[in-house]
C-alpha cells in the first residue's frame, strides 16, 4: 500500500485518492476493540492502515455539510457568528463531550500501535517509523486536551481493566504532560522516515507540530504561569524546529492561492499539491470528497463577516495604523450599493484577499462574481475561501466545493519563528526580512518600514496587555496572515492571557461591523456609525472560561478528577 495516502479519503470514505486498495477492507482488525494479535502488527500494510486513521483528526474545511475549522470559528475578535452573536464555547458543565473524550480515544489508538509494533516482528527504523508517527498523534491529541483542560490524566500505554490505579487516576499536572509531549514530538522529528510530503506524515510536518505546541507552551509559561525558564526552553524549542526547514517552504506570492485551490492544477489557480509553501495539507477531490465552506460563506443569510476589530487591525500600505484612517466607503452612483474599494486599495491587501469590495447587509446585498445577492452580519463579505472559477450553482450549494485546506504552511512556521525570537529578546533586522518581510511583500506593505526601530515606534493604543510594540505588532501580523484560519485566533488569545478581549462591554469593536455612514438607508441595529452585529446580545468575560468544564460523568465515575475552578 501505498504510504502517500490523500487525507480525506481515508478519514471519510476510507478510500485512497492515489490508487491505493479500499482501507475499510484492508482493516481487518478494527482499533474499536483490542488488538493482540502479533501477526497483525508484523504486517506493514496492516500497521500503516492504522497509523492512516489519524487523518481523520484533521478538520479543514470540514466534511459533506458540516463545518471545519477554517471561517467557522466566531468565538473570536476577528468575526461575529453567522446567524447570532457567538457567545463563550462553554456555558455549563456538560453531561458528556467529545471534546473530552475523542482525543482519548486517539490517544488509546497510538498506544495501540506502539505497543503492537514493539511487540511483533517489524524492526529497525520501519518500526521506528510507525512508532514515530504514533508518538505524534499522541503529542497532538494531549496537547488539544491540555488546551482545553489544564492538568488531564496521562496514559501512557493501553489500560486494560486490571489496571485498577491507572483507570482511575487523578489529573496529571498540566506541565508533565507538556514535557511528556515534547518527548513524543522530538521523537516523531528523528525518527518518521518520510523527510516531507504534502499528504504524508513527515519530519517536516512533525517539525511544524512541534513549533505551534511549543509555541503555545512557552506563551503559556509566560503569561499564565509568569515561569519565564521554561518559557524560555519551549520558544527555543520553536526556532529549534522551525528555522532548520523554513527556507523550504518560501511564502508563495499568491495569498489567495493557499484557500482557493484545487488538489491538481486548474480553475485558475495552481494545484495546492504545486504550492512551494505548504508543508501538509488536507486534499478534496470532486464527487469523492467536499465541503461546504464555500456555501456557508456565500450564503444569502447572514454570512458572518470580519468586525470592525478586524478590519482596523490590518496596517496602511505606509507600515502605519489604519485604525486613525477613515473606514468610510463611497455611495455607489446607482444609489444601491457601497464600495469600500477605495479603503481596501490603500491598506494590507490581505485585507482585499479576504473581504469582498462592497458592503452587503439587510437591506442591501450584494452578489459576488460567483453568488448570488447575499448579506452579512457585520457588513463585510467573506471572499477569502470562494474560487470565483467554481459556478454559482456549486458554490452556493452545501458539499459541492472541492478546493483544498492548507494545514501546516510557511507562513505558520514564520511567524512562529518571529514571535519566539521577540519573546527571547533575540530577534534582528535579519530576521525581519527574512520572516516578515516576504509576507509584507505579498500584502504590498511598504518594506522599507519593516525594521524592528519601525515597528517599536507604532506604539498601538489598542495594546492594553503591557507587551512591546514589536510584540505587539508581530502578533497583528499573525492575526491579518492567518484570520479565520484553521480556529488559531481563539487559542492564541488564551495563551496570551488575553481573553477578556472577547469582552464586549471591554471591546465594543468587536461587535461593530462595518461603517454605514453613507448608506441611503442604514439598518435600525448600528452602534453610531457602525452596523451593530450583537443581536441586542453580549458576552462578559469569566476567567473560568480559559479552561474547559470537565464534563461531569467522568467526576462520577472517577471521583479522584476534580473539576476545573469556577465550573
Amino acid at each position: 500500500m501505498k504510504k502517500s495516502l490523500i487525507i480525506t479519503a481515508v478519514a471519510l470514505v476510507g478510500a485512497s485518492l492515489t490508487g491505493c486498495e479500499d482501507f475499510l477492507n484492508d482493516n481487518r482488525y478494527p482499533l474499536s476493540q483490542q488488538t493482540v494479535n502479533s501477526e497483525f502488527w508484523s504486517n506493514p500494510e496492516n500497521v500503516q492502515n492504522q497509523v492512516n486513521y489519524f487523518y481523520q483528526d484533521f478538520l479543514g474545511y470540514g466534511n459533506g455539510t458540516g463545518s471545519g475549522d477554517f471561517y467557522f470559528k466566531w468565538t473570536t475578535d476577528d468575526q461575529c457568528g453567522r446567524t447570532s452573536f457567538a457567545n463563550w464555547l462553554n456555558l455549563s458543565v456538560p453531561a458528556t463531550s467529545t471534546n473530552y473524550t475523542a482525543p482519548y480515544t486517539e490517544i488509546r489508538r497510538a498506544c495501540l500501535i506502539i505497543a503492537g509494533v514493539e511487540g511483533g516482528t517489524i524492526t529497525g527504523a520501519e518500526a521506528e517509523n510507525f512508532i514515530a508517527q504514533a508518538r505524534l498523534h499522541r503529542a497532538r491529541n494531549y496537547f488539544t486536551l491540555v488546551k482545553r483542560y489544564g492538568d488531564v490524566p496521562l496514559i501512557k500505554e493501553v489500560l486494560d481493566p486490571a489496571m485498577h490505579d491507572e483507570l482511575y487516576m487523578a489529573r496529571t499536572p498540566r506541565n508533565e504532560v507538556m514535557d511528556f509531549v515534547l518527548e513524543d514530538l522530538d521523537y516523531a522529528v528523528a525518527h518518521i522516515s518520510a523527510q516531507s510530503g504534502k499528504t504524508v506524515f513527515s519530519k517536516d510536518m512533525a517539525r511544524a507540530v512541534k513549533a505551534e505546541i511549543c509555541l503555545y507552551e512557552g506563551s503559556y509559561a509566560k503569561y499564565h504561569q509568569k515561569d519565564n525558564a521554561r518559557a524560555t526552553k519551549f520558544f527555543t524549542e520553536v526556532v529549534n524546529a522551525a528555522e532548520p526547514i523554513a527556507k523550504s517552504y518560501p511564502v508563495c506570492d499568491d495569498y489567495t492561492s493557499l484557500y482557493k485551490s484545487f488538489r491538481t492544477a486548474g480553475g485558475g489557480y495552481d494545484g495546492l499539491t504545486n504550492n512551494s509553501e505548504v508543508i501538509f495539507m488536507k486534499a478534496y477531490e470532486e464527487s469523492v470528497l467536499m465541503h461546504s465552506t464555500l456555501d456557508y460563506s456565500c450564503a444569502s443569510d447572514g454570512i458572518a463577516g470580519i468586525t470592525r476589530d478586524a478590519f482596523d487591525s490590518f496596517l496602511l500600505l505606509t507600515g502605519e495604523l489604519s485604525s486613525n484612517a477613515t473606514d468610510k466607503g463611497v455611495l455607489a452612483a446607482d444609489g444601491k450599493s457601497i464600495s469600500i474599494q477605495n479603503l481596501l486599495d490603500v491598506r494590507d491587501q490581505r485585507l482585499a484577499m479576504t473581504t469582498y469590495p462592497n458592503l452587503l447587509y439587510p437591506g442591501m446585498s450584494w452578489a459576488g462574481p460567483n453568488t448570488a445577492p447575499m448579506w452579512s452580519m457585520t457588513g463585510y463579505g467573506v471572499a477569502k475561501y470562494d474560487n470565483w472559477t467554481v459556478p454559482n450553482s456549486d458554490a452556493t450549494t452545501a458539499n459541492r466545493s472541492w478546493t483544498c485546506a492548507p494545514l501546516f504552511w510557511g507562513a505558520r512556521l514564520y511567524l512562529a519563528i518571529l514571535e519566539a525570537k521577540a519573546e527571547l529578546g533575540t530577534i534582528t533586522d535579519t530576521d525581519l526580512t527574512n520572516y516578515m518581510a516576504p509576507l509584507w511583500k505579498r500584502a504590498k506593505i511598504d518594506l522599507s518600514k519593516c525594521t524592528i526601530a519601525h515597528l517599536n515606534s507604532l506604539n498601538d493604543p489598542a495594546n492594553d496587555v503591557n507587551v512591546s510594540s514589536l510584540i505587539w505588532e508581530i502578533r497583528r501580523c499573525r492575526r491579518c496572515e492567518l484570520m479565520m484560519d484553521d480556529d488559531i485566533r481563539y487559542w492564541d488569545l488564551v495563551r496570551w492571557h488575553m481573553l477578556d478581549h472577547l469582552d464586549t462591554h471591554k471591546y465594543p469593536k468587536i461587535i461593530q461591523g462595518a461603517n454605514i455612514s453613507m448608506a441611503p438607508a442604514a439598518p435600525e441595529a448600528v452602534l453610531g456609525e457602525y452596523l451593530d452585529c450583537s443581536y441586542g446580545q453580549s458576552r462578559e468575560f469569566n476567567e473560568r472560561q480559559y479552561f474547559f468544564p470537565i464534563p461531569s460523568n467522568q467526576i462520577s465515575i472517577n471521583s479522584a478528577i476534580k473539576q476545573n475552578p469556577g465550573w
